[in-house]
């Protein structure tokens, strides 16, 4: 397909998607940059609602990043358990609190390059805090959801998460990137099923080849 026609279509699924989720936002509860990075980071292989679950705790204790350096893993991670993984977590977490208060200030930075260097911060998590906590969009976070949509959707053929997010930023316009990935998050919770696409009731079925998808 040309990029000509692949964005075309994108602005078709762009338009249905806006009139179903015409206001997009993360699900993750959060009050300031520092929650949102560390309620993203949680998130990882963990659904938003058992990450907000225990985030209201583990900000009451630790509400910044000079607090959360005091804390012990240990004292963490007994928090942190129900989202899983919460070892490695933890230590991000940790190290994380660490690098913004040490490196920068106590303030979350707000370049893509500054954010990957702090612990457990990758492209994807610092595409969703620049969106979420500042308006930026320096790209387009590509997580599982916006992964199995693009590729169903015949907008990429891409299986990389860098690669698929230059697909996707190709054709959708820079001042749609933080929420197309929210968007699509919704849409692929709410219709677009991993095991079951519910295509019958799918207002983006005449535009979608379904690629991927078994019969």
């Amino acid at each position: 397909m040309r990029k000509t026609d692949k964005s075309r279509r994108a602005a078709a699924i762009l338009e249905r998607l806006k009139a179903r989720y015409p206001v997009p936002e993360t699900m993750l509860t959060h009050e300031n940059p520092w929650e949102l990075m560390i309620a993203t980071v949680l998130a990882a292989q963990c659904t938003d609602a058992r990450v907000n679950t225990v985030t209201p705790e583990l900000f009451r204790r630790w509400p910044g990043p000079a607090e959360m350096m005091e804390a012990t893993q240990e004292e963490i991670e007994s928090i942190i358990r129900p989202t899983g993984f919460y070892h490695n977590k933890a230590k991000n977490i940790l190290g994380a609190a660490r690098r913004v208060t040490e490196v920068f200030g106590g303030e979350v930075p707000r370049t893509l390059a500054e954010l990957v260097t702090i612990p457990g911060v990758a492209r994807k998590t610092a595409n969703v805090v620049l969106w979420g906590a500042f308006g930026i969009n320096e790209g387009l976070a590509v997580d599982t959801h916006v992964k199995r949509l693009s590729f169903r959707l015949g907008l990429t053929k891409n299986t990389d998460p860098v690669k698929i997010e230059q697909d996707l930023m190709k054709i959708f316009p820079r001042e749609e990137w933080g929420d197309v990935n929210h968007r699509l998050v919704w849409f692929g919770r709410d219709v677009c099923d991993a095991r079951k696409p519910d295509c019958g009731q799918c207002e983006l079925a005449e535009l979608c080849p379904r690629c991927g998808v078994k019969a």
